[in-house]
């Protein structure tokens, strides 16, 4: 498979990184390598570049994008969860950016095998990391009716939640669902039809919260934020790239939690956190997409970029 994916607002997140020569950047999700790429073409001849990805078919295809670029960049097979143990491990305690770019990458869609595609028949998997022991179809075939409707419910907020959890439950009851395109009919089936007419695929928001529950996305986010900010040198920027609002949400709420100076309770007299502010929010509002840019790459459309920098 060609590993090609485009960056998603690639300019804006380069400004906002505040690149150096000889500066040290972490690309937590490496991907198709290129923002990758674009940072380490941009802090030549010296700036160093770690991109992580636990995709082993990412990582091979970023390996051979990147080879030009010789020991300036290094190359984990890893879950950004344990970034701080990665950076500890190449003996590096301090960096000067960190990017996320959350979600998944264009050819994971497009690669039918991978069964992240609710358009192309496949097995049941959406495994970012073929060592996650979860696959989709261990989710969708033994979860009870109750933790399928909370997941499909919160995770892909979708208002037929309940419904498509109780048809899943009963189909599966006859035999096993292994594939996607026996999921979507049953999506399809639970949807009355007038809700199908409009809005986007019927299985769109189910096969997302799958997704996420299989590969707990946003459970790691929290801890994973605040590793990147232990690391960053006084100065460094946090860049994180979402595409649906629970990412958004947690970024945003995370951010705002960095930022402030006291966190307790506002009828306290005395401060008694001794919570100090961390960074400097530097996007107030989160970053789209240029008309320019979207009509290169519709996908970007969702995405939005928030900025955080460490002040110490």
């Amino acid at each position: 498979m060609d590993f090609f994916h485009v960056p998603v607002l690639r300019d804006e997140v380069l400004k906002n990184l505040k690149l150096k020569s000889g500066g040290i950047y972490v690309d937590c999700t490496l991907g198709g390598a290129g923002h990758s790429r674009e940072i380490l073409e941009r802090t030549t001849p010296s700036g160093r570049l770690i991109g992580i990805d636990q995709d082993p078919q990412a990582l091979k295809a970023a390996r051979e994008k990147l080879e030009q670029f010789g020991e300036r960049v290094i190359t984990v097979q890893s879950n950004f969860s344990r970034l701080s143990a990665v950076l500890q491990e190449l003996n590096i305690s301090e960096v000067d950016g960190v990017l996320f770019d959350l979600g998944v990458s264009s050819p994971q869609l497009d690669n039918p095998e991978r069964g992240f595609s609710y358009m192309h028949d496949a097995p049941l998997d959406m495994r970012m990391s073929p060592e996650n022991p979860l696959a989709a179809k261990e989710l969708i075939n033994e979860l009870p009716a109750s933790e399928l409707s909370s997941i499909i419910s919160e995770y892909g907020e979708e208002r037929w939640a309940s419904r498509i959890a109780k048809f899943i439950v009963e189909e599966r009851e006859k035999k096993p669902l292994t594939t996607t395109l026996e999921l979507v009919e049953v999506i399809k089936k639970a949807i009355p039809a007038g809700a199908r007419r409009t809005g986007p695929h019927p299985a769109k928001r189910t096969f997302q919260a799958i997704r996420i529950a299989v590969n707990k996305e946003l459970d790691i986010l929290k801890d994973s934020f605040g590793q990147a900010l232990e690391v960053l040198r006084p100065g460094g920027r946090l860049c994180v790239i979402t595409f649906h609002s629970l990412e958004d949400r947690i970024t945003k709420e995370v951010f705002k939690y960095m930022a402030k100076d006291c966190v307790c309770p506002p009828e306290l007299p005395v401060c008694k956190c001794d919570k100090k502010k961390e960074v400097k929010i530097i996007t107030r509002k989160p970053v789209t997409a240029s008309e320019e840019e979207l009509e290169q790459n519709p996908r970007a459309r969702s995405a939005k970029l928030r900025v955080a920098e460490k002040i110490g």
